[in-house]
Order: structure tokens, then sequence, then C-alpha cells
């Protein structure tokens, strides 16, 4: 797709978000990951390493079973390598987990994903393309790099030396890069509208599947090693709710594939839902131990 809205409107939004993530970022954010080292490496090894190797194989089930497109196969794997999103510091808030760790993640994995998410999605595009007609060339990778590190870079460095400046152009940068991003993904939408329902009867299991997956993994690999629940909660979000504005990003003007865009697209709505239950849940859950605990206490 080539309108202005997706190889302009699109671009725009991602960079006005990952600005907006810069003015909220501080040297001292990424200080934070020294004080619980381990449980950052599990959760950013679950989110790197496990999942994407579990969404290989389920790409792989569903290629070889449900005669999945490869285009389709490569989205599900650009999707799987993109970051975690923004929002999950905001699912970590209301859901009581620790939102500090969300931000440093959220960084870590910005700065991570320039490495990572050409690597994933180049491999992808090679193994289902048939030899990547659509690969990322050396321009395009570093057009990707720009995209993600340039916004945040002045970000932070706008916070650094213009703290309540950047303070104040915090909520009014977050609203205005989500009516944009509003606007383009509506454009997509209505692009593609006539195989939406196709595109979605093609992932819409598989994006399930995946999302599921990665909220409980991000919950319970944490857990197993005697992680604190606010810090297991952050991370269930983390994992759980992706960047899929990254890679719609990426798929949509880099790649200039709307196709490779649709996992993506349907999981950046589904994910908003699946998020909130789990967050019910532990929540539940959090209100039935405390009432096991006090009844102990009172036994």
């Amino acid at each position: 797709m080539d309108s202005a809205l997706t190889t302009i409107g699109l671009p725009a939004a991602l960079g006005i978000i990952m600005l907006g993530l810069g003015l909220s970022l501080t040297i001292r954010d990424f200080t934070r990951l020294l004080s619980m080292p381990w449980t950052i490496v599990l959760i950013l090894g679950c989110q790197i390493v496990l999942l994407p190797l579990f969404c290989f194989g389920l790409v792989l089930v569903f290629v070889t079973y449900f005669d999945l497109s490869p285009l389709l196969a490569v989205g599900m794997m650009m999707m799987a390598a993109s970051p975690g999103g923004t929002t999950a510091s905001l699912y970590s808030y209301l859901f009581k987990g620790n939102v500090a760790l969300n931000i440093s993640l959220t960084a870590i994995n910005s700065v991570t994903a320039i490495v990572t998410l050409p690597l994933i999605t180049g491999f992808a595009l090679g193994y289902f393309t048939e030899g990547g007609s659509i690969g990322l060339q050396a321009g395009k990778m570093i057009q990707v790099f720009a995209v993600i590190l340039v916004p945040v870079a002045i970000g932070m460095l706008i916070r650094a030396k213009l703290t309540s400046f950047a303070e104040r152009m915090e909520r009014p940068v977050k609203l205005g890069s989500s009516l944009v991003l509003v606007a383009v993904i509506i454009g997509a939408i209505a692009a593609e509208w006539e195989n939406l329902p196709q595109y979605i009867v093609s992932v819409g299991l598989m994006v399930l599947i995946f999302n599921v997956v990665s909220l409980v993994v991000g919950y319970w690999a944490p857990r197993m090693v005697g992680t604190r629940r606010p810090e297991a909660i952050a991370s269930c979000m983390e994992i759980g709710l992706h960047n899929t504005t990254l890679s719609m990003t990426i798929a949509i003007t880099v790649l200039n594939s709307t196709e490779i865009a649709i996992p993506s697209a349907v999981y950046g709505v589904l994910m908003f839902f699946s998020a909130a239950i789990a967050g019910a849940l532990l929540l539940r859950r959090d209100a039935r131990e405390a009432e096991a605990e006090v009844a102990a206490a009172g036994g």
C-alpha cells in the first residue's frame, strides 16, 4: 500500500510515539536494571529467544497443516520479534505490577530490537519466501534503526536538558501519536477491507494461541524462580503486549507489504482484551491468596 497515510503517517506516528517514550526516560531508568539482573535476564530471555522460537514452531504447524501464506508467516515472526509495547506500563499499573520494571524493560527492549527484529525478520523472509525477495537490504535496516533509535535519543536529550518542558509535553505527545496511529490503522484496514475476514480466519487462532502463551510464560516463568508478584505481573504485561506499531510500520513502509502487517494488526487489537482478562484473573488470584492468609492467621 503506497498511500501517503501509511508511507508518511505511520512512520510519523511511530516516531512521535518513540519520541514520547524518550521524553519519559532518563539514564536512571537503565540503572534500575542493576538491582534485579537475573530477573531482567530471565524476562528478556523469554521475550527475545524462547517466544520467537515457540512462534516459529507454531508458524510451521500452520504452514504445514493450514496452508498459511509465506507473507503471513513472516508477519507472525516479525510480530513475535517486536519488543514490549509502551502500554505495558499502563496495564502493569492497573493490575499492581512493578511499573518501574516495565519502563526499564521497554527501554532496553526498544534498544535490543534494533538488532534482533531485523535479524529475525530477515531469517523469516529467507526461510518462508524462498530467498527473501523482499529482504532487508542494508539501507532498509538503517531505516528501521533510525525510525526506532533516533526519536528515543532525541526525547531523552530533551528531557535531560529541558526537564520541565519534557514533563509537560509527555501527555500531548502521547495523545497526538495515538490519534495519528488510529487514523493510520483505520486507513490500512480500509485498504484491505475485502481481504480482512480471510486474514482473521488465517491468523486469528494462531495469534490467539501465541498471545495466551506469551501472557502465561510472562507471568509464570519469573514466578517459578521465586520472583515477587509485582515483578511477575510486569513481566506478564511486557511480554504479552507487543509494540505492534513498530512491526506494522516496518511491514508497510519498509517491506511494502500490507499482508505482512496483518498478524500485527490482529494481535494489536486482541492483546488489549486478553491482557485485561489476564490482569483481572491475577487480581482475583491475589485476592484469594490474601483471604487465605487472613484465614490461616485467624485459625
